[in-house]
């Protein structure tokens, strides 16, 4: 069986699809793996456009929904022909893809006890555009057994980051921020501990018209609004036990709307310098709560890239090390892709992918369904 598999994440920030081709060998790299190479597809404007406006209920949803589920495996399927150019390989070397899928609605438990986690794509047209066996909709089987259904990467960065010894945090801010407490027992615990860059961008984009604020330098520039601050840190969400999971759900445009509703008028600058805040206050806390005997704070997700939110960080992360997961060999912007890479891996080797501490399941699962090239 070849040990090549390719993984694909598009994550909530919206900004397009970063794939990578794995090599999972035990004798080579961290965790028995190696990133043979990464590509980075952006989505253009209109698309993560009807993408974000899919989160929320809106006219003729369904149909636009499976449209935009072509139009991302279409995506994808770009992706993987890149992928395969830049390593030299051809399709037929690789023995799957893991492919997650654009979340735009998670509700576990909610409605029926059930709820649902909705991520768009279309995998069968990804097996049909690639010639290779695809392994999507990885969430949906933890939630159906009363799991959460995220976050589903802890038990990767268990295999790829955890220390004898030590307890190492590890923190990937993308849209939203999720921590995986790798405790020096054992233990593995992991859950979404707030918002992190879907709002910051969010912010960033009708304000200066630019994607996201890069560097954080215009969030350096202003003052936290601690008035602000305070009544964000209390929507209930932070202070919920886990397992807990989030998403544009819950930290959407409209909960920012409310927030900024429940006070004076806040200066635009200010406020984004107040989102930063709360997004590393979130993540700090988090590991505070769960993992104060911490070493190191290993930072992955486009977040990793906000010089701003890492200083500050470094600065509420009392006692650990703050650095993006480049320091460990793999780098920010591919880690949630090489995890889905992973979870691929343990479904052709029916290998449970959940881990109940973190998603509070009933039991391990299987994750994911196969579409056969």
């Amino acid at each position: 069986m070849s040990k090549l598999f390719i993984g694909l994440m598009s994550g909530t920030s919206l900004d397009g699809v970063d794939g990578v081709v794995v090599d999972f060998d035990p004798s080579i790299g961290p965790g028995g793996m190696r990133v043979v190479t990464h590509v980075h597809r952006p989505f253009d404007q209109a698309f993560a456009s009807e993408l974000l406006a899919l989160n929320t209920s809106s006219a003729d949803e369904l149909h636009r929904a499976a449209l935009a589920g072509n139009s991302l495996a279409r995506v994808y399927a770009l992706a993987v022909g890149d992928l395969i150019k830049k390593a030299g390989i051809t399709a037929t070397q690789v023995r799957a893809i893991g492919a997650h899928g654009q979340t735009v609605r998670h509700r576990p438990g909610e409605f029926d006890s059930t709820g649902y986690t909705l991520q768009l794509n279309n995998p069968a047209l990804l097996a049909e555009l690639t010639g290779i066996d695809v392994i999507a909709d990885f969430r949906s089987r933890d939630v159906v057994a009363g799991g959460q259904g995220a976050p589903l990467v802890p038990a990767f960065h268990r295999a790829v980051f955890a220390r004898a010894g030590e307890t190492v945090a590890v923190l990937n801010l993308g849209g939203i921020g999720n921590l995986t407490a790798l405790l020096v027992d054992g233990t593995t615990l992991g859950f979404d501990c707030g918002p992190a860059n879907a709002l910051m961008d969010h912010w960033c984009s009708i304000h200066r018209g630019e994607p996201f604020d890069r560097g954080g330098v215009w969030a350096a520039s202003g003052r936290v609004d601690t008035a602000l601050l305070a009544r964000m840190q209390a929507d209930p969400f932070f202070a919920k036990a886990p397992p807990k999971s989030t998403g544009r759900d819950l930290f959407n445009p409209a909960w920012l709307q409310g927030m900024l509703a429940g006070g004076a008028a806040v200066e635009a600058t200010d406020v984004q310098a107040t989102l930063a805040e709360l997004t590393a206050w979130a993540a700090a806390d988090a590991v505070q709560r769960h993992a104060p005997e911490a070493s190191c704070v290993l930072v992955c997700g486009g977040g990793a890239l906000n010089e701003h939110v890492m200083r500050r960080l470094s600065a509420l992360c009392r006692g650990a090390v703050v650095r993006p997961t480049d320091d460990e060999g793999l780098p920010c912007g591919e880690v949630e892709a090489a995890a889905f890479a992973w979870l691929a891996k343990a479904f052709v080797e029916h290998r449970p992918g959940n881990l109940v501490a973190v998603t509070g399941a009933r039991g391990p699962r299987i994750l994911g369904a196969l579409y056969p090239a």
